[in-house]
């Protein structure tokens, strides 16, 4: 798009609690004594794709890499607060377009390399370059340069406001400049070092020795990788794994709840799951198909039979976390005459015909199933697709190659993906950039919100996805494990607090 639109997660202080069952530290307190060298076994859903997020490493590199391996010159807590990491300190200039960061003294790559400038300067380029697959791209257009005038300061030069750019250099990664390969290894600044990747099974991460913070809590951690929640399951159980980052299957509580052997942690949530329309492909082009689609999929029955009785339905894509959140889900309540009158009106009294595009991993299936069971109570054939991740990658996110597709997205405030036109759902609505684009261009965060409720209403009146509920977060962990994160926000998962025994 040719407007400078800044956009997705903007800028932030979520006021994020823990809703852990224990202590006051993060996933709670343990009585006995910690062994500092105990590796911690990780199990998860979410496989990286590659090591590299510029170049579509997806959700599970960040799970294991974002502030473990790598850091940004800020970080994201797991209860939503921005702090400073490599910057120690920064100024904003008096219109707003030029931000200079002091960097912290004594940082080393794992390489041993000195971190400089020109390496946070390299770094935030990788992000926003032409070849860039980064999710985060989107979100820093409004950079007009980055110059490096000495080693320890980085000065960003914005063509327009943009009152989300220190949350959004949050996600940057600082990478060695020099650095090689790093879709297969990587050379972070953060407290591990990647010990080995083995595709399928398992990645390694060990404490690096001369990182300029705080040590590890442990002796390293290994994420474990399961294609479904039982088999993830059955690894806690046999304690094969410590702890699960993201509970994916809500029947297994029971067998955990009230064992004294495992501690379970609920958390907030920003993950929806949603079926997600090809916008610019008939007969979804039409917003009254959408609306009647949403309205004929009973997402609280889907929600109950899922994860019965934890999550919520949504009505939109903003979680109540976000500051400009509404309750919506009246717009396209679940009504099915209304939806069969929808149809009508669109032209499809006699229904149609899709396919679902359906990733192979827990919920995606069962979800697919029970969408098309409901659409065919108003004429409309569901075609299921099941695709692996990289196929979805591939085909639904890069080609858009797809009429509707089933995915998961995590990351809060990310409402504004609504006002990119090239994003994979094609939804193209000039209003809602333009309040998009208006709100990230804000001078205070009342006037942001006031915006972004606008928009995410006017999406919502558009159905331009169906949301069809959002993710409780739900960590199990052994009993003797605490330190960890339960909010899982982003996806991101800081594992060097985690103490065992």
């Amino acid at each position: 798009m040719t407007s400078k639109f800044v956009g997705v997660i903007a800028a932030l202080a979520l006021a994020l609690a823990a809703c852990g069952s224990g202590g006051g530290e993060p996933g709670g307190g343990s009585a006995g004594t910690p062994d500092a060298g105990a590796t911690i076994e990780i199990g998860s859903l979410y496989e990286p794709q590659n090591l590299d997020n510029t170049a579509g490493g997806g959700q599970g590199v960040t799970e294991a890499f974002n502030g473990n391996v790598y850091e940004g010159l800020f970080k994201l807590t797991d209860d939503g607060k921005v702090e400073n990491l490599l910057a120690e300190s920064y100024e904003v200039s008096d219109d707003g377009l030029t931000y200079t960061f002091k960097l912290r003294q004594g940082v080393r790559f794992h390489s041993g390399k000195a971190l400089t400038a020109a390496d946070a300067k390299t770094s935030i380029e990788r992000v926003i370059s032409d070849d860039s697959q980064s999710a985060r791209k989107s979100s820093l257009t409004a950079i007009e340069s980055v110059e490096a005038p000495d080693d320890a300061t980085v000065v960003v030069k914005l063509s327009s406001r943009s009152i989300s750019l220190v949350y959004n250099l949050s996600y940057v990664w600082v990478v060695n400049a020099e650095g090689k390969d790093l879709t297969t290894g990587e050379d972070g600044t953060g407290p591990y070092k990647l010990g080995g990747w083995k595709r399928g099974s398992t990645l390694s991460l060990e404490p690096f020795p001369g990182y300029w913070g705080t040590a590890p809590a442990n002796g390293g951690v290994v994420f474990h990788y399961f294609t479904d929640a039982t088999a993830l399951n059955n690894a806690l159980i046999t304690g094969a794994v410590d702890i699960v980052t993201s509970q994916q299957s809500p029947d297994a509580l029971a067998q955990f709840t009230g064992n004294p052997d495992y501690k379970i942690s609920e958390g907030h949530s920003t993950t929806k799951l949603l079926l997600a329309f090809n916008d610019r492909k008939a007969p979804f082009d039409e917003p009254l198909v959408r609306k009647a689609v949403s309205s004929a999929v009973d997402d609280a029955k889907l929600l109950e039979s899922v994860w019965a009785g934890h999550g919520s339905v949504i009505g939109s894509m903003v979680p109540p976390t976000d500051p400009w959140y509404e309750d919506l889900t009246s717009v396209n309540p679940y009504d099915v005459e209304l939806a069969k009158k929808q149809l009508a009106q669109a032209g499809y009294a006699d229904g149609f015909r899709f396919t679902l595009d359906t990733p192979n991993y827990d919920p995606h299936p069962t979800a697919a199933t029970f969408i098309k069971s409901e659409l065919a109570k108003v004429g409309i054939t569901v075609d299921i697709n099941v695709i692996t991740a990289d196929e979805w990658y591939t085909k639904v996110y890069k080609n858009h190659d797809f009429t509707a597709t089933l995915q998961e997205h995590v990351n809060d405030r990310d409402v504004v993906w609504y006002g990119d036109p090239d994003f994979y759902w094609g939804y193209d609505n000039k209003q809602v950039t333009d309040w998009i684009e208006q709100a990230e261009q804000a001078s205070t965060a009342e006037e942001q919100t006031e915006l972004l409720k606008k928009a995410n209403r006017r999406i919502a009146e558009d159905a331009a996805s169906d949301w069809i509920y959002l993710y409780p977060q739900i960590v199990v962990a052994a009993s003797d494990l605490s330190g960890y994160p339960v909010n899982g926000l982003n996806s991101q998962f800081y594992a060097y607090g985690i103490k065992k025994g």
